[in-house]
């Protein structure tokens, strides 16, 4: 299987839904590596790397996110992969 990575940045009412917990799940059981926090501006970003089909059904999910969120908009930046990720983590701003 093809390898990919994709970095996104998700708009909307994203922050205060439990959409980081629900992305580390989703990407958890589709086998994804990466990272996902909230960001300053209230959106929520995203860089993940793994099979192709698996990080595309992520990136789809992350245009529905958990119940309660609401996605207006979402840049989506698909990159080679690099294979340094590894697990799935939420990350904070200092």
């Amino acid at each position: 299987m093809p390898l990919t990575r994709v970095h996104c940045i998700i708009h909307g009412r994203v922050q205060g839904v439990a959409f980081r917990a629900a992305t580390q799940r989703q990407a958890q059981h589709l086998g994804v590596h990466g990272w996902v926090r909230n960001r300053p501006d209230g959106t929520v970003e995203v860089l993940a790397e793994g099979e192709q089909v698996s990080v595309q059904q992520l990136v789809d999910w992350c245009h529905r996110g958990p119940s309660g969120a609401y996605v207006t908009q979402m840049q989506v930046d698909w990159q080679p992969p690099t294979g340094e990720l590894v697990g799935f983590e939420i990350r904070y701003f200092a």
